[in-house]
């Protein structure tokens, strides 16, 4: 739960007094070693920075628990505020729910190291209705997956009606996911997705400010965050970047690494994962390398199924059949204006063969 103090009058800490009051006077032997003890306890001393040597740096990281392992191979390490993001209906949730699973029973998803322990997990989802998650997670036949009871899943209630008590519905929401951290002890979270959260007319300022409160939750309580974002309409034919989160690229600057979800252009139903940035590790699936996959449901759990590695050009669109695309787009969209095959030819200056062709494709895939 956060709290917040308003002060009337501004007052600096009596140790801040001590080291502007050095450049006009020589200190006592009292005030020095006020001025000592506040250098060595700076990190218990809450204020806006914490002052420590460097060397103690080092030995700081090595109180952290499991700091440095991977949550999802290199695409996710503990400790991470992580983005993945991808177009509609690439899978984003189903990868999230896998990755969830995974932590929440310590086992590993095949391809990728297996979790150090099984431990709670908190999945907001602002996607799927109850019947659609039920829907991906169950089977005539094999009844419904046993997921374990480390995995929460949670939803908008629309029965609350606290916002009121609150300056922004950003607030509410802030507040909203601290006290369920608090509760819960859940130390890792899975927001799907970001775009649901945003609040105010200004989308991108929104999304940013509300990296900027998760980064500070995200320290505040050692969290490990995984965001799901969507990106635009992209152009098939160029390798996917950071410039294809939508909203604002400048998401990713508050985001300790980030991955995306890319669909293959020349094999239909395949995909690939690419790391965007990297903090923890190192870019092992780059756009020489990215990790392929399909989705697959054999019995009552949808899930990624990895295949192996390849470099992304192999499944970007041609610019040959990039403008093949186009062209056949075209003589769809006027076909089913009613337009007929020769009126297509001589409006678009493509021969009469090429429309015959792609219209006879069209109704074929339409069947």
């Amino acid at each position: 739960m956060s709290h917040y103090k308003e002060y009337s009058t501004f007052h600096r800490p009596v140790e801040i007094e001590l080291i502007r009051s050095m450049a006009h006077r020589p200190l006592t032997g009292k005030e020095n070693k006020v001025l000592d003890n506040y250098f060595q306890d700076a990190a218990e001393i809450n204020e806006a920075f914490i002052i420590k040597p460097a060397a103690d740096w080092l030995q700081t990281t090595n109180d952290v628990p499991d700091a440095g392992t991977m949550l999802f191979g290199d695409f996710w390490y503990r400790g991470e505020l992580c983005i993945m993001f991808a177009d509609t209906n690439v899978g984003k949730s189903i990868l999230a729910v896998q990755i969830g699973n995974s932590l929440s029973k310590g086992e590993a998803i095949p391809g990728f190291n297996a979790p150090p322990r099984a431990e709670k997990v908190l999945y907001f989802d602002f996607e799927l209705s109850a019947a659609q998650f039920k829907k991906r997670y169950s089977s005539g036949v094999h009844d419904n997956y046993p997921f374990g009871p480390n995995f929460a899943r949670l939803v908008f209630n629309p029965e609350a009606n606290g916002a009121h008590k609150f300056d922004s519905y950003a607030h509410y929401l802030n507040n909203a996911i601290e006290n369920v951290i608090i509760a819960s002890g859940a130390r890792i979270l899975i927001i799907d997705n970001i775009t649901c959260l945003r609040s105010g007319t200004e989308a991108a300022a929104s999304a940013v400010n509300l990296m900027s409160k998760l980064q500070a939750i995200k320290h505040q309580y050692n969290l490990s965050i995984l965001v799901l974002a969507h990106t635009p309409k992209r152009n098939p034919a160029k390798p996917i970047s950071r410039n294809d989160l939508q909203g604002s690229k400048m998401l990713i600057n508050f985001a300790d690494s980030a991955f995306a979800i890319g669909e293959s252009q020349t094999n239909r139903g395949l995909r690939y994962l690419k790391q965007i940035k990297q903090r923890s590790g190192t870019q092992i699936y780059g756009a020489d390398n990215v990790r392929l996959c399909h989705i697959i449901k054999p019995y009552n759990f949808l899930h990624f199924d990895f295949t192996g590695q390849e470099p992304e050009a192999r499944h970007l669109l041609h610019y040959t059949e990039q403008q093949r695309k186009i062209t056949e787009d075209l003589i769809a969209q006027l076909h089913n204006q009613g337009r007929s095959l020769r009126t297509i030819s001589a409006e678009t200056g493509i021969s009469y063969g090429t429309v015959f062709r792609a219209v006879k494709r069209l109704e074929r895939e339409q069947c």
